[in-house]
C-alpha cells in the first residue's frame, strides 16, 4: 500500500492513530479536514494501529467497492459491535448474511409497511400533544422528543410492544444506546484498547458490560413476552378470523430459511437488537437535522406547508399511503437533509480480494471506509454543496447524477433494508409537526458541532422555537 497517498507521520504499531483526537466531535472534524485536503487526490490512506484503511469519498472509488459482490464483508471495526448486535443483518458476512437478507426482505414488503402507518400516525399524535406544551414558550431542545417518538414507533412496529417512551422522558434504554455508541466508537479509534484483556482492565470494559446488560435485558424481555402473546392470541382467535396488527418480531418468530429451518432465539435477538438500534436512532437523527434545516430556511418551510395545505386542506385526518405519495416536496426536503447530514456518516468494508481503485492496487485484507458525509459534498454533482436546496432532488434536477453520488442508505447489495420504512416514518412525523406548528431554528449551522459516531448527532442537540399554526 506504500504508493497510495496517505497521512504523515505514521508511527510503528500506532500508525496515524495519534493524528486523531479521541472525542467524537474533534475526531470527526479532523477526518473531514483530511477529506477536504485530499478532495483532489486519487485516494487517501490511513493506518489506525496495524490496520490499513483507504478512505473513499469519490463516486469513482466508492462504486468500485460497493458494486463488487466480493467486497461484502464489514470492516474490522464492526467486531466491536458483536457483543451488542451479534452477527445479525448489519454485522454478519458471507452465507449467513445472504440467507438472513433473503429471509428478512419479505418483512419489508410495501403491503406490510402500510400496516405500520397506523402506528406512525398514533405516535406522531402523541408527539404533537407534547410539543404543544413547548409552543410559544421559547427555545427548547427537541432532540429527545423526536428520539422517544422514533423509539415508540420502532418498538411497536418491530416488536409489537407499546413502551410509552414518550411518556417516560428519561428512558434508560435510550441512555444506554447513546452510551454504548459512544463507548464503541471511542474504542474503535484507540488501537491500544482493541485487546479485550487490556480493555477490560484499563478501559471502559465494566461500563460496556453494564450498558450491554440493560440493552439485552430489554429486548430479551420483549421477545419472550411477544412469543407468549402470539401463542395465547392464536389459541384465543382460532377460527374467529380476527385480524391482528403484525410486527417484525412476529414474522421473525415464524420465519424459515430456504432449508425450512426456523431462526433460533439467539438469531431473533440479533435482529431485534439491530432493528431497535438502527431503526430508531438513524431516523431520529435524520428528523432532527431536517427540523433544524426547515427552521433555518423559512422559504422551504412555506413550500412544505403549502404542499400540506394542498394535500390535507383544513382536515386533521391521519396520513394515508396515498397522501404520502403526494408529499413530493417534503420528500425532497428529507433527501436534502440526508445529503447534508447522513445518519450514518461513514461505514466500513473489508477488501476481500486484491483490486485496483483509481489506479492503485489495494491488497486483500485492507479496510475501506466509505464516507457519505464527504461524498455528498462533491461540487461536481452538488454545486454549492453546503447550501440547503431541496430542489436538487426534483426528478428533472436528478437526471444524469451517478447512482453512487448519493448514498444515505448505502448502496449495492448491502443497502439498507429499512430505507422505505425510514422515509415513510420521517414523512409522517415531519408532516404532522408542520401541519400543526411553524418552526424557527435558534442555532446557526456552525453551532451544531456534529458528532461522527455510529450515528451523526449534534453535540448540543437541536434547539428550535415553535408557534402553533392557526387552523
Amino acid at each position: 500500500m506504500k504508493p497510495i497517498p496517505g497521512l504523515s507521520p505514521s508511527y510503528p504499531l500506532l500508525g496515524n492513530a495519534l493524528a486523531f483526537p479521541s472525542n467524537g466531535k474533534d475526531f470527526f472534524c479532523r477526518l473531514i479536514e483530511y477529506t477536504d485536503q485530499f478532495r483532489n487526490r486519487p485516494l487517501m490512506k490511513v493506518w489506525i494501529g496495524p490496520v490499513p484503511f483507504i478512505i473513499l469519498f469519490h463516486v469513482e472509488t466508492i462504486e468500485v467497492v460497493l458494486n463488487n459482490t466480493k467486497h461484502m464483508d464489514k470492516a474490522h471495526a464492526y467486531e466491536f459491535l458483536h457483543p451488542w448486535l451479534g452477527t445479525g443483518l448489519l454485522t454478519s458476512t458471507g452465507d449467513k448474511w445472504r440467507r438472513r437478507r433473503k429471509m428478512l426482505t419479505p418483512t419489508f414488503h410495501f403491503s406490510i409497511l402500510t400496516e405500520f402507518l397506523e402506528v406512525m400516525n398514533e405516535q406522531a399524535e402523541v408527539l404533537i400533544r407534547k410539543l404543544e406544551k413547548e409552543a410559544g414558550q421559547g427555545a427548547f431542545n427537541c432532540f429527545n422528543h423526536i428520539t422517544l417518538c422514533a423509539l415508540d414507533i420502532i418498538c411497536e412496529t418491530a416488536m409489537g410492544k407499546k413502551i410509552y417512551a414518550q411518556s417516560n422522558y428519561d428512558s434508560e434504554y435510550v441512555r444506554c444506546v447513546y452510551r454504548m455508541s459512544d463507548i464503541i466508537t471511542r474504542r474503535q479509534r484507540m488501537p491500544w484498547f482493541w485487546s479485550d484483556f487490556i480493555y477490560n482492565i484499563l478501559g471502559e470494559g465494566r461500563e460496556h458490560s453494564r450498558s450491554l446488560k440493560v440493552l439485552h435485558s430489554f429486548t430479551e424481555k420483549v421477545i419472550s413476552e411477544r412469543a407468549e402473546h402470539i401463542a395465547n392470541t392464536e389459541s384465543d382467535t382460532k377460527g374467529q378470523g380476527t385480524k391482528k396488527r403484525r410486527a417484525f418480531l412476529d414474522m421473525l418468530l415464524n420465519a424459515t430459511d430456504e432449508n425450512g429451518d426456523k431462526l433460533t432465539y439467539k438469531d431473533i435477538q440479533e435482529e431485534v437488537d439491530t432493528f431497535m438500534f438502527r431503526g430508531h436512532d438513524t431516523t431520529a437523527a435524520s428528523m432532527n437535522w431536517a427540523l433544524h434545516l426547515i427552521g433555518s430556511h423559512q422559504e422551504v418551510q412555506r413550500k412544505v406547508q403549502q404542499e400540506l395545505q394542498d394535500v390535507f386542506g383544513q382536515s386533521d385526518q391521519p396520513i394515508s399511503t396515498e397522501d404520502l405519495k403526494r408529499l413530493r416536496y417534503l420528500e425532497c426536503v428529507i433527501k436534502e437533509a440526508l445529503r447534508l447530514f447522513p445518519s450514518v456518516p461513514f461505514f466500513g468494508r473489508t477488501i476481500c480480494e486484491d483490486c485496483h481503485v483509481n489506479g492503485f492496487m489495494v491488497p486483500k485484507g485492507a479496510n475501506a471506509v466509505v464516507m457519505p458525509y464527504a461524498l455528498h459534498r462533491d461540487p461536481r454533482y452538488f454545486p454549492d454543496p453546503e447550501e440547503f436546496r431541496p430542489e436538487r432532488f426534483l426528478p428533472e434536477n436528478s437526471e444524469g447524477r451517478p447512482a453512487y453520488a448519493y448514498i444515505p442508505f448505502s448502496a449495492g447489495l448491502r443497502n439498507c433494508i429499512g430505507q422505505r420504512f425510514a422515509i415513510m416514518e420521517e414523512k409522517v412525523v415531519l408532516a404532522s409537526i408542520l401541519r400543526n406548528f411553524n418552526i424557527e431554528a435558534t442555532q446557526k449551522r456552525e453551532d451544531l458541532h456534529p458528532l461522527g459516531e455510529l450515528i451523526l448527532r449534534p453535540q448540543e442537540g437541536i434547539w428550535i422555537k415553535l408557534e402553533k399554526r392557526a387552523c
